[in-house]
């Protein structure tokens, strides 16, 4: 296992605003990887910790968690820029409007071009159905697409981390195929060529700048959906209908359907597969793999956001609302893999898809780099974990008791902080616990 990441190593697409947050706990209570705590009235971020879910940001009722993307303003610096939209943002406008016409408006807001991803998952997963197929040896695949699970897989459950299909995400391969057309077509050099994503959730863009195996990411920034909801419904009100010789959509439903929960299983078409979606099923369903539970099923789709993309905290529409919009577009488009009728698998070298390296764990700091020192630190944090009170409260700014008897061990928290132990009938315990600590 590779040495846990140091907290300067780790960029997180969130912030928090200080002077809005009143340390009240929520987001505390919904992170499902532990990584706030609330020290000095306030929430921060570990880091080290932090798998960019944004279940903080989902529920923090001040608006104290801020999403870092990019600003109209970092667009500037490329002399071509091409945006390119998850499948997602087709499901935010109801079923009457189409893919081609948001793509068109995209244009609009100041792009040169806009790329329809959903195109390229058509085409990664025509080459991953292969790779299962040759490949599967008793154990699920599990996909690589979502970044939260990817980055919850490396800290929480490393031993799965041989099972992530050793793809590049679809989005990294569009961007890095469009930098590679537009200075062929154009003769404009790939760093004057910005390619902009689109996105649902935070977790994509915490992925570009720390892609799992990759040097850098072929993405030059990201937009939430939210920021340029507004935007384009001004275009698509205000654009005229424009017939191109090349129409910018280009996928089949099947593409359209990534966006949502069980797209990928659905493109593969494999019987022997399973989607899940939703923060507590995939540590369950991720918690059944590790205990040897799935083997019967050769690839497993999982995303942390409920309902998938659609479901992302960046998004603005109902998630089934959505969903009802990309089954409209799935009877309009067909099901069939547009890919399966073309010959665009053919012009790209069969690892161009695949990853160079594993994907691989990456263990949360010990408590100490001396392996009996470390022991004994165990030791100590089963006993302060014992003596607290149980309740689970995150009066203390820790999650529950257990993490509090963590952070006390690592010397980021005090037994006060305790306000039963402090405070209460048990107080006492403190001076007893302090003695214990110091020998």
């Amino acid at each position: 296992m590779v040495p846990g990441p140091t907290a300067k190593d780790i960029h997180h697409a969130l912030r928090i605003d200080e002077s809005r947050c009143n340390g009240c706990v929520e987001c505390i209570k919904a992170c499902p990887a532990k990584a706030i705590r609330v020290r000095g009235g306030v929430a921060r971020v570990l880091p080290e910790r932090c798998i960019d879910c944004g279940e903080c940001f989902r529920v923090c009722p001040r608006r104290a968690i801020i999403p870092v993307t990019t600003t109209y303003m970092d667009l500037t610096r490329f002399k071509y820029k091409v945006v390119l939209p998850s499948p997602a943002l087709y499901s935010q406008f109801g079923p009457n409007t189409m893919p081609e016409s948001v793509l068109g408006a995209l244009l609009e807001l100041g792009f040169d071009h806009a790329y329809d991803k959903a195109f390229t998952c058509e085409l990664v997963f025509s080459d991953v159905k292969k790779f299962i197929e040759e490949n599967y040896s008793g154990d699920p695949f599990i996909s690589p697409v979502c970044p939260a699970v990817t980055r919850l897989i490396q800290l929480m459950f490393p031993d799965l981390t041989e099972l992530i299909l050793p793809f590049r995400a679809p989005r990294e391969i569009a961007a890095k195929a469009i930098k590679f057309d537009v200075h062929k077509r154009l003769g404009i050099e790939e760093s004057e060529i910005g390619v902009i994503h689109i996105t649902p959730c935070l977790a994509k863009l915490a992925a570009m700048a720390n892609p799992p195996t990759e040097e850098r990411s072929f993405l030059d920034g990201a937009l939430g959906i939210s920021e340029v909801y507004g935007s384009l419904l001004g275009a698509l009100k205000d654009s005229k209908t424009e017939k191109r010789d090349q129409p910018l959509h280009r996928s089949s439903g099947a593409g359209i359907n990534f966006g949502r929960s069980g797209g990928e299983v659905a493109a593969l078409g494999i019987e022997a597969s399973l989607a899940v979606s939703g923060v507590k099923e995939t540590f369950n369903i991720l918690k059944a793999v590790e205990r040897g539970k799935l083997k019967d099923i050769k690839y497993l789709e999982c995303q942390i956001c409920p309902g998938g993309c659609i479901g992302g905290p960046l998004t603005v529409q109902n998630r089934y609302i959505a969903s009802n919009t990309i089954s409209s577009f799935i009877k309009l488009f067909g099901r069939k893999l547009k890919v399966e009728e073309m010959t665009d698998l053919e012009e790209y070298e069969r690892n161009y898809f695949r990853l160079a390296s594993k994907i691989r764990p990456q263990a949360i700091p010990a408590l100490d780099s001396d392996t009996s020192l470390a022991i004994g630190k165990m030791r100590l944090r089963e006993q302060i974990a014992r003596s607290l009170p149980g309740k689970n409260c995150a009066a203390c700014g820790a999650p529950d008791c257990k993490t509090l008897a963590d952070d006390i061990v690592r010397g980021h928290a005090s037994i006060e902080d305790c306000i039963f132990l402090k405070s209460g009938p048990a107080g006492g315990r403190i001076a007893e616990l302090k003695r214990t600590r110091k020998r």
